[in-house]
């Protein structure tokens, strides 16, 4: 279901120092996150050179930074990183890093993120129906 684009009640800046709200999945909406992005972007004229090739690029590089992170280990070593604070803190560093490149790419376009999202995920509804992939990693 598609999520009614509800009024932004609250302002995300990078220039307060402890907002008096909660930012959490539950309570922020993309919107507000792209807002933020925009803001921090505009205050030191970076929109220049934010060109859609550009945040491509930097987007790819933010992902292979994540992907270090987890380069050579298990597959139960990459589920530990969970328990692991520090390394966990670099991790979430680099999700950040790779989720503010996918935001500025989203003002950059002017895509409707949760609109792409939801009409994506109804293609791959039909394209890997539950019941027939269902605990299958083979395509």
């Amino acid at each position: 279901m598609i999520r009614n684009k509800q009024p932004v009640n609250k302002k995300i800046s990078v220039n307060q120092e402890r907002p008096d709200w909660t930012m959490a999945d539950g309570k922020t909406t993309i919107q507000e996150l792209i807002d933020c992005v925009a803001d921090f972007e505009k205050q030191r004229d970076w929109e220049q050179f934010h060109s859609p090739k550009n945040l491509a690029m930097g987007l790819a590089i933010e992902v292979s930074e994540l992907m270090e992170h987890f380069l050579w280990l298990s597959e139960a070593e990459s589920r530990d990183v969970a328990g692991n604070n520090k390394k966990l803190e670099q991790v979430k560093e680099e999700m950040a890093d790779v989720f503010n490149y996918l935001l500025m790419r989203t003002n950059s376009l002017g895509v409707d993120l949760s609109e792409a999202f939801y009409e994506k995920i109804k293609q791959n509804d039909k394209k890997y129906p539950a019941d027939l992939y269902r605990g299958k990693y083979e395509l």
